[in-house]
């Protein structure tokens, strides 16, 4: 009994207040379709990044790790060794642990460019960022490469960016590509949605939510009435868990 405990794989998502988590149901469901009864998936949900040492001293055998909001960028200072492209974006969401410790990588990244692409047409070329976030920092990482300029819009205009209030009609209808990384309109607060001029959206526009719950946020149906096409964050949440789990098994 003993030895079949210690020999159970464990893995999870870091987070606060996760009960709503994808990740865990994903990976349970991958799990049982594998016939991998000696792997199992849990919900850390810290208080705070401090709590983070606690992890290993309650869980034996810890063999991969999730992040989320709001420790993407904090989990970093915890970590023997960054992957490079995590390093420029700056923010983790996957941690493996090797030989040579924790390994911190971003799959947010590969997961949105994945979902993004089938639905980027060629006039979107300018795009606004709601938040200012870890997920944002994969999102502009991946805007960059594909050659896309763009803006980030908080409440503080962070990062040179603009602020909510300073959003007109002619910024929105110049940037065609506008992604919602802000956790507005997440359930149960649904009815929500980032304070942007929605009547200047049209046919040309692509909003990307990375929210999944609900499938169709007030954000994205604000801007389905107006004619633009949408998209929801499932995908991108799949791709990177995908990848996520090819990491942790190289």
């Amino acid at each position: 009994m003993e030895k079949t405990e210690r020999q159970k794989a464990n893995y999870g998502l870091i987070g606060k207040d996760i009960s709503y988590s994808f990740s865990r149901g994903y990976f349970k469901k991958k799990f049982e379709d594998m016939g991998l009864d000696n792997c199992s998936y849990q919900n850390f949900d810290l208080q705070a990044i401090s709590e983070f040492p606690t992890i290993f001293k309650n869980t034996k055998n810890v063999q991969g790790l999730n992040i989320t909001i709001p420790y993407k960028e904090e989990v970093m200072a915890f970590l023997d060794d960054i992957d490079i492209a995590a390093k420029k974006i700056g923010a983790v969401n996957t941690i493996k642990f090797s030989k040579n410790g924790l390994i911190g990588f971003n799959t947010d990244a590969y997961g949105f460019q994945k979902s993004l692409e089938p639905h980027l047409k060629k006039h979107h070329k300018k795009a606004l960022i709601l938040g200012t976030g870890g997920a944002s920092k994969a999102v502009a990482f991946i805007l960059e490469e594909l050659g896309v300029t763009f803006s980030f819009v908080s409440r503080s205009g962070k990062n040179d960016g603009y602020t909510y209030n300073e959003l007109t009609d002619d910024i929105i209808a110049e940037h065609t590509l506008i992604i919602n990384c802000s956790p507005v309109g997440t359930f149960p607060k649904i009815e929500e949605k980032p304070a942007i001029p929605y009547s200047k959206i049209s046919e040309a526009h692509l909003l990307f939510d990375l929210i999944y719950n609900p499938e169709e946020t007030a954000f994205l149906s604000a801007g389905k009435a107006n004619g633009a096409s949408i998209c929801n964050g499932h995908r991108m949440l799949e791709f990177q868990a995908e990848k996520s789990w090819e990491i942790w098994n190289q």
